[in-house]
């Protein structure tokens, strides 16, 4: 019976540890503690109980967690942050890295933009992709039409 107090108390800290972290990693040991206590209940041996807790935790998180994953956090929408993200935008000042220069309009907002790569160099009007996002600065590359 000893060996059932310690999975159960396994299993609650591992709730309690989900609970506070919302990663859904640690739910599927607890679901593995669970099948160790009923393991454990029905007269199984310790090696028993511990082969069954860690192939029914892996298990689960393997081939469960995804699935999970995608049903449960299919109605996220994206931020404004990563909405810009690959959009096309046009230049409102001449982007030089080296002189610390440029700018666009995205939305409505004006952004700080920098190239992707110091030697790159886009004037004004011209079109650029934003490639990346660092701090409140766009990171953006020319943009060619075609």
């Amino acid at each position: 019976m000893t060996n059932t107090m310690v999975w159960l108390a396994a299993m609650i800290v591992l709730i309690i540890i989900e609970i506070v972290t919302v990663g859904l990693t640690t739910i599927w040991f607890a679901i593995g503690a669970l099948v160790a206590i009923i393991v454990s209940m029905l007269g199984g041996g310790i090696l028993l109980q511990m082969t069954v807790f860690l192939l029914v935790s892996l298990g689960m998180l393997i081939f469960t967690r995804p699935l999970a994953i995608r049903y449960i956090n299919n109605t996220r929408t994206r931020t404004n942050y990563e909405g810009i993200i690959g959009k096309v935008v046009r230049i409102t000042q001449d982007v030089d890295n080296i002189a610390g220069q440029g700018s666009a309009v995205v939305n409505g907002q004006e952004w700080t933009v920098r190239a992707d790569e110091d030697q790159n160099k886009i004037t004004a009007g011209s079109l650029a992709k934003v490639v990346d996002i660092k701090g409140v600065r766009l990171i953006v590359e020319k943009y060619e039409d075609g």
